[in-house]
């Protein structure tokens, strides 16, 4: 059976706790359509990313 080595302490044991936590996404209003997409993210209605035209924009079907 395996056996720690020696006591993990309550704040070591917080400390790798803490990136269990669930935090809701963050989001951003866009500058040009003033929808809100999530932070450095392309927007994938208009195919923008920093000002530049990386994606051909989605057409609404």
């Amino acid at each position: 059976m395996a056996v720690p080595k020696s006591k993990i302490s309550r704040m070591k044991r917080g400390h790798r706790r803490s990136t269990d936590a669930l935090k809701a996404p963050s989001y951003v209003e866009d500058k040009d359509s003033g929808e809100l997409r999530r932070p450095h993210h392309i927007d994938l209605k208009t195919g923008m990313y920093r000002g530049r035209q990386i994606l051909e924009p989605k057409d609404a079907v």
